[in-house]
């Protein structure tokens, strides 16, 4: 089973990050890995930020002048991936996630920050594998039904809290 090194920041000062959420980014990162059977060692960063700075970002990179839930900055292409030297692991990129979004969209749906944070979690990384959602709706559907393999995978459901089946 490949490894995957998680580098989790704060980059936000408004809102507390809840107790575990670190340890559920970590285990939505390696279940994704599983799941694809994704077989190289691998890094990831993640950053959980507020709405001002992810709208900046998106502003920035993909010139669109508004808040965001989470982005993606993939590292590889075409399943190509730079290397760490000192590792030998994939680098597979960036992900950004607005804590405060994510909160505002956990109430919206009626469900669990854990779900909710586990989702943009899942979803990014499988943006950091190639996947996109905006290309054509039958990449859309794929893309909607690996999440959800992985969110059950992990016990992650829109009715149930997370639970430590991994």
């Amino acid at each position: 089973m490949s490894k995957i090194k998680v580098m989790i920041r704060n980059n936000q000062k408004r809102i507390k990050l809840p107790v575990g959420l670190r340890l559920l980014v970590r285990k939505c990162c390696q279940a994704v890995l599983v799941t694809e059977k994704f077989e190289n060692d691998a890094e990831v960063s993640v950053s959980f930020v507020d709405n001002n700075e992810i709208r900046r970002l998106n502003k920035f990179y993909r010139n669109k002048d508004k808040s965001t839930d989470v982005l993606s900055f993939p590292l590889g292409e075409n399943g190509v991936y730079d290397i760490n030297n000192e590792t030998g692991a994939c680098l597979l990129g960036d992900v950004v996630i607005s804590i405060e979004t994510a909160i505002k969209q956990a109430q919206m749906y009626n469900h669990s920050l854990e779900r909710e944070v586990g989702f943009l979690t899942v979803h990014s990384m499988l943006h950091l594998l190639g996947y996109d959602h905006e290309t054509s709706p039958l990449d859309a559907a794929k893309m909607r039904e690996k999440e959800e393999l992985v969110l059950d995978y992990l016990g992650i459901t829109r009715d149930k809290e997370y639970s430590e089946k991994v």
